[in-house]
């Protein structure tokens, strides 16, 4: 059976189904809690991986292999999230100054906080650089890390931290603010989170889901155009 184990786990297309297996067993696992935040699919997948990985001393590499089919669809995920935006464009429209500026704001504070905190760590100027696009989601932000000086590698990882810090905190977060408005929880969840946020806030509510996934479209758009002028 070690084996047999080892050889699979060098197989490429193991880690690919491993994944895809994992991760319904992780969404039946959430449905049954109640969505509760603990049980983000996300969250229990990454972890059980992790421990995967760890246990079998299986390389980021050999899973990377046949993992990257799902980080291919990573993009075209993102792009179809705009799919719930149709339903709230009317809606967008007669509030797009208050959610323009929560946009800016909510940039900036994620821009500036990090890189004060970096600072004040003694961080090195390529963890920094690679910190500052933590908000956005990750094919953007991986791309906006290659273009300051930071490593893209380290970006991801950072931006899927965030977003799974977001969407257990968020909810209740704003729920102890006395945020009751859907549409606020949204945005705040997905400029905050981004793809992270966003699906938990799809699961919290249908118009909370399309603000986040406007807020993280809008943050991810302004970031990069924004953050390398500001880096360099």
């Amino acid at each position: 059976m070690i084996e047999l184990w080892a050889y699979l786990a060098h197989t490429p297309l193991l880690w690919l189904a491993l994944t895809l297996a994992i991760y319904l067993l992780a969404s039946e696992a959430a449905r049954r809690s109640g969505n509760h935040p603990l049980c983000n699919p996300v969250l229990l997948s990454v972890v059980t991986l992790i421990g995967l990985l760890r246990i079998s001393n299986t390389s980021y590499a050999t899973y990377f292999d046949g993992a990257q089919f799902i980080h291919f669809l990573l993009g075209p995920a993102t792009v179809a999230l705009a799919v719930p935006l149709v339903q709230v464009v009317d809606r967008a429209r007669q509030v797009a100054v208050p959610l323009a500026l929560a946009l800016g704001a909510g940039a900036l504070v994620a821009v500036a906080g990090t890189a004060l905190s970096g600072w004040s760590l003694g961080l090195d100027a390529v963890t920094l650089r690679s910190l500052l696009p933590r908000s956005v989601t990750t094919p953007i932000a991986m791309g906006v890390a290659e273009q300051i000086g930071g490593e893209p590698s380290l970006t991801a990882a950072l931006v899927i931290l965030t977003g799974m810090i977001g969407a257990l905190i968020a909810n209740d977060l704003l729920r102890l603010l006395r945020v009751e408005e859907p549409a606020i929880r949204g945005f705040a969840m997905g400029l905050a989170s981004h793809g992270i946020g966003t699906a938990r806030a799809l699961q919290l509510h249908a118009e909370a889901g399309a603000f986040a996934t406007l807020a993280m479209i809008l943050n991810g758009l302004l970031t990069a155009l924004l953050l390398p002028l500001l880096v360099n």
